[in-house]
């Protein structure tokens, strides 16, 4: 899920499997801002867990998901986060013509998307976080804060591994602000992995530990000095899988920790919750040449261990966060195909659920509500945009 409350993912893309072009002119921005949007945490104390049910699902129609209009014909968006049941914001783009798309924001007020403004020029948002509604960070080929009143541009740091292009955003504190993507110096396959912090006034370029060519996708912070972000290390050579990567931020140094793939198979972690320092998530997709599943993996406190999932065709998930009942979601999918697990705790597996009918591009958890917004573009069309709200 995307930028949520604390405690919640964000759902991000992955390089390979980025979204559909949006004409010509967001086919252009998707080649500068690639990468999975998936659910990143806020930084708010989480919910406590409550037992969530065994949701084999079908069990929950698709019709729980319902579609809310927005005032945007054509377009995509690409980001989806609420600060509660009255308070929920999207970014994305309007397409104009063909050659030339606008970037905007939409509000929810509790009963309507309206547009509350437009991005500055040439920013292509893919990841959101909203502390308040005065505390908006977007991050994509740039990044932008919202102060209630107008957007400032906040240039990233520069990198001497190439441009940076951000795909995960996350807020912490009263202050702290964190940027997750990667570094590309020409082709997008010699990425390295990137991350930002904000000190206040400035972006600072955070030092990393060699682990060779590869991409950040989604980051989540529970304090200053304790903040995960996950991706991928790609392939050394075309007989080698690419592998999972997770790193780690103890407030004094990024380190990388071991993270366990599916032999054989490309995996990669699109996006991350913290429910606690030893309550940790994140989910993904594993594929090789006839087959694709989701991928997730616990944090718990000590090691990161893979968790059963259900072998769905097209099941790359994208974000996982916890909804106010305590259940845990974890949301994605591939082209039109989409997907929606629950974490099933008495079985200790992600069981199926009944998934959004959209293309999905992100998805965030409501403070204070059970309910889910998922963001995109329709199944159905010509590059509709898209949000539906799971009420339960």
């Amino acid at each position: 899920m995307t930028q949520s409350t604390p405690g919640d993912g964000a759902m991000t893309r992955r390089t390979r499997h980025r979204r559909a072009a949006l004409a010509s002119a967001v086919a252009a921005a998707a080649l500068v801002a690639a990468g999975l949007i998936g659910f990143q945490a806020w930084g708010e104390e989480p919910v406590a867990a409550g037992s969530a049910s065994a949701v084999t699902d079908k069990d929950r129609r698709a019709d729980d998901w319902q579609r809310t209009p927005v005032p945007v014909e054509k377009g995509d968006l690409t980001a989806v986060a609420a600060l509660d049941e009255r308070q929920a914001w999207a970014v994305g783009y309007r397409l104009k013509s063909d050659t030339e798309v606008e970037a905007l924001a939409l509000r929810w007020d509790g009963e309507s998307w309206t547009q509350e403004s437009t991005l500055p020029n040439g920013n292509f948002p893919q990841s959101l976080a909203v502390r308040s509604a005065d505390d908006i960070w977007v991050a994509g080929t740039g990044s932008s804060h919202w102060d209630g009143e107008k957007w400032t541009d906040r240039a990233l740091a520069t990198d001497p591994a190439g441009r940076v292009m951000s795909d995960a955003i996350t807020v912490s504190g009263d202050a702290g602000v964190w940027t997750a993507g990667r570094a590309v110096p020409g082709s997008i396959k010699d990425s390295v992995p990137a991350i930002q912090s904000w000190d206040g006034d400035s972006w600072q370029r955070q030092e990393l530990p060699d682990v060779g060519k590869g991409e950040l996708s989604g980051i989540v912070a529970l304090a200053e000095d304790d903040v995960w972000a996950v991706g991928a290390t790609y392939a050394a050579d075309a007989d080698s899988p690419q592998t999972p990567l997770v790193l780690h931020w103890d407030g004094t140094s990024w380190k990388k920790s071991d993270a366990p793939g599916v032999d054989g198979k490309t995996t990669w972690l699109g996006g991350v919750t913290a429910l606690a320092p030893d309550d940790i998530w994140a989910v993904g997709g594993s594929a090789s040449a006839d087959s694709d599943r989701p991928y997730a993996l616990h944090w718990d406190g000590k090691a990161w261990k893979s968790a059963p999932t259900p072998d769905v065709a097209d099941g790359r998930l994208r974000t996982v966060g916890r909804a106010g009942d305590g259940s845990l979601w974890a949301i994605g999918g591939k082209g039109a195909v989409s997907v929606a697990l629950r974490w099933n705790r008495e079985e200790k597996r992600w069981d199926e659920a009944a998934a959004p009918e959209v293309v999905v591009r992100s998805t965030t958890t409501v403070p204070g509500s059970n309910a889910l917004w998922t963001a995109g573009i329709a199944r159905r069309g010509d590059l509709v945009p898209e949000i539906v709200r799971f009420t339960g």
